[in-house]
């Protein structure tokens, strides 16, 4: 691979995916804090009003309680949590393959061609992060994946 070809990847697909997957991973763990919170704190909430008895309560505890159900199957359903995780770990898993090549280690250093090798890689890392994002995303509710 020549070296222009090379920084074109660099500056386009391999710093778009960079920063797709940053963006990706902080959203899902803002999202998944938020629901998470939600739940904690409606859940607790929850028992106090039903002693208190003030009034239209048994209302307010109605939507509360689906308010936390809401967030608890939201949570489990788009799977925030999983993709902030994997998001993440591809990002950094994708950060540090530069610095691999610009030191000449992990492989690098044997390689005739290492912007070739490069691209492999960064290539790999992105689709196995798509695989398990799949995988992830096929599971039922047992936790088994289901079948074709």
């Amino acid at each position: 691979m020549n070296k222009k070809d090379f920084e074109e990847y660099q500056k386009g697909r391999y710093r778009d995916q960079i920063d797709w997957y940053d963006k990706r991973a902080m959203e899902n763990h803002r999202r998944y804090k938020v629901l998470q919170w939600t739940a904690i704190v409606l859940s607790v909430v929850t028992p106090i009003l039903i002693i208190a008895e003030i009034g239209q309560s048994k209302w307010i505890v109605v939507v509360i309680a689906a308010l936390v159900a809401i967030s608890t199957a939201a949570l489990k359903t788009f799977k925030y949590q999983e993709n902030w995780i994997n998001y993440r770990t591809t990002c950094e898993t994708l950060r540090k393959e530069i610095h691999f090549y610009d030191a000449c280690i992990q492989g690098y250093e044997a390689a005739e061609d290492k912007e070739a090798l490069f691209v492999e890689r960064v290539e790999s890392l992105i689709s196995r992060e798509n695989t398990l994002w799949v995988i992830t995303h096929e599971k039922d509710e047992s936790g088994k994946c289901k079948e074709s």
